[in-house]
């Protein structure tokens, strides 16, 4: 019978806040952290719009990880919002995880990330993703970062590894890393755990995810999701969603001809659900303008 974690003499457990800007491989890698699905990922930048509070819990102690939306160039009021509840996330934690993608050259975003991380007090570990297509661009990280530390005249150090969140490469280690930089103390959650992530929004975020593999660059971020209501029965769960767009113009889109992408989106959503909730869960969505109030979206709380 493996140990619990409880069970351990010296528990670790801290808070960790994985920061970068967006389509760096953040949820990935959050996943394959803790081998379970808990963050949607999709090669649709910005795919995360809150955060989601994962845990890894094992007889070394408890991990809790804040996977955040990425920072990008802002140009309307929800990539706004977004980029405000990333840089936010950071306050309080034990650790900040900034992952950065080591196959391309350093972008403005990752050296403001670097500008607001030299003086934060918690501990950082820098992680260049995407190691298996190549670390080409590794050392001008590293250079970008001590250019920064220079500049600003702060001795701030920074723990430097290589991983792939596609091949699990450098993972158990990055792990082991964290879990010597977070305090000793008892565990945050109870072993069971695994996310404290509202349940209508993860479903909430299958469906986009969903849309965003077949739609792709077509219409990402003009469409939003919301789940209405989750009706359990013995027999298995009855949802019912809200699927918004910008205009009239995009409805068509999302639903397809015949309605058939919006019954393909429906029945890839509920086979995942079902797997991920252990019961059958059948589902209904209807498709309507966000902006019908004339008010800005924002992504709806529970």
């Amino acid at each position: 019978m493996e140990p619990s974690a409880a069970s351990s003499p010296q528990l670790r457990a801290g808070m960790v806040a994985i920061v970068g800007r967006a389509n760096v491989g953040k949820s990935t890698l959050l996943n394959r952290m803790l081998e379970e699905k808990v963050s949607i990922v999709s090669p649709v930048a910005q795919t995360t719009r809150n955060l989601v509070r994962a845990v890894l819990t094992e007889p070394r102690g408890q991990l809790v990880f804040l996977d955040t939306p990425g920072v990008h160039r802002a140009t309307h009021d929800l990539g706004r919002l977004m980029n405000q509840m990333a840089r936010t996330s950071v306050a309080g934690v034990d650790v900040v995880l900034l992952v950065l993608d080591g196959s391309t050259a350093p972008q403005p975003e990752d050296e403001g990330w670097m500008r607001r991380l030299l003086f934060h007090p918690a501990s950082v570990l820098a992680v260049l993703n995407k190691s298996d297509q190549g670390p080409a661009c590794a050392d001008a990280y590293r250079q970008r970062w001590a250019a920064v530390a220079k500049e600003k005249d702060v001795a701030k150090s920074v723990e430097w590894l290589d991983a792939s969140a596609t091949t699990g490469a450098g993972v158990s280690e990055l792990v082991s890393r964290l879990f010597a930089q977070v305090p000793v103390g008892p565990l945050l959650f109870p072993e069971d755990v695994m996310t404290d992530y509202p349940r209508k929004l993860a479903m909430a975020d299958v469906i986009r995810e969903k849309y965003f593999m077949v739609l792709r660059n077509e219409l990402p971020h003009a469409l939003a999701v919301s789940i209405d209501t989750i009706e359990e029965k013995p027999e298995g769960w009855r949802v019912e969603g809200s699927i918004y767009v910008d205009k009239p113009s995009q409805k068509p889109i999302v639903i397809g001809e015949k309605g058939r992408l919006l019954k393909g989106v429906r029945q890839a959503a509920e086979q995942e659900l079902s797997a991920l909730y252990e019961t059958p869960v059948n589902s209904r969505s209807s498709v309507t303008r966000r902006s019908r109030l004339g008010e800005p979206w924002r992504p709806p709380e529970y």
